[in-house]
């Protein structure tokens, strides 16, 4: 029988790690095939070394990272602030899609506080969009494939939008239990620690990433960690009522009824 399949697509190397690899670790538990994928190289990330030695430096620590999270790793191939939605790009990780064949892709949120993650957002939703259209040409050329898929949103960085506004998760993943692996994972990208201590004043590296998994955590009313999510509309991608994350990850998923009502008016 053929694994299940399932990616998290980031925008820079430790994106994933932040909000997303507590799922992605879970899911590997249940079964299933892991992919790794950040669009970006993370070149602009130092203030010591020039973009290329950077570029190199990022990239092995992204495949250490991807190791912990046994998780299949795909090399990125835009610089930091160079990745537009165009159709160089969208090819690209669509043929990325049809060999790897998910049926859940994690990404970012659609509205984040820069813009290399929601480019990574809308790139992501129209590369599954496209899984199954046969006039749809990738590069390299791959066959598409009809599966249901469904795309989940993680987080914009710190919790709230653009504009400041709080994120409310549709629904909430227990990661305690792989909190400690979460960590691991962030550590391999060693030079960062230093890069958004001076870019952003993230006095503790590790430490903002268990900040913002204690506080959704607290948000969910059970959880000591978690991870949040929004589950993208199922129009063009699958049935209305699927949520595979909650069929595979039982009570380690709670659904916010709260937004769910709101969301009906």
């Amino acid at each position: 029988m053929i694994p299940p399949v399932a990616i998290a697509i980031g925008a820079h190397p430790d994106d994933i790690e932040f909000q997303m690899a507590g799922t992605l670790l879970l899911l590997r538990e249940a079964g299933f095939r892991t992919h790794y994928l950040n669009l970006c190289h993370g070149n602009c990330g130092s203030l010591e070394h020039n973009g290329r030695t950077t570029r190199k430096i990022r990239a092995t620590e992204a495949r250490a990272a991807a190791r912990i999270l046994g998780a299949e790793y795909h090399p990125a191939w835009v610089n930091d602030l160079e990745l537009v939605y165009d159709l160089k790009n969208l090819r690209r990780l669509a043929a990325v899609l049809r060999e790897a064949q998910p049926g859940i892709v994690l990404t970012h949120s659609p509205r984040d506080y820069m813009e290399d993650h929601t480019t990574t957002c809308r790139l992501a939703v129209t590369a599954a969009f496209a899984r199954g259209m046969p006039n749809f040409r990738t590069v390299p050329v791959r066959q598409p494939y009809a599966d249901e898929v469904v795309v989940y949103h993680c987080p914009p960085h710190g919790l709230r939008d653009g504009l400041r506004e709080k994120f409310i998760p549709g629904a909430f993943v227990n990661t305690t239990a792989v909190h400690e692996v979460k960590l691991r994972a962030l550590a391999a990208h060693q030079s960062q620690q230093h890069w958004l201590d001076a870019s952003q004043g993230m006095n503790s590296y590790l430490g903002a990433m268990t900040e913002m998994a204690v506080a959704l955590g607290r948000s969910s009313g059970k959880f000591t960690h978690a991870e949040g999510w929004r589950r993208h509309l199922h129009l063009g991608f699958t049935a209305a009522d699927h949520d595979p994350l909650a069929a595979v990850l039982g009570r380690n998923y709670r659904i916010n009824r709260q937004y769910e009502k709101q969301l009906e008016g």
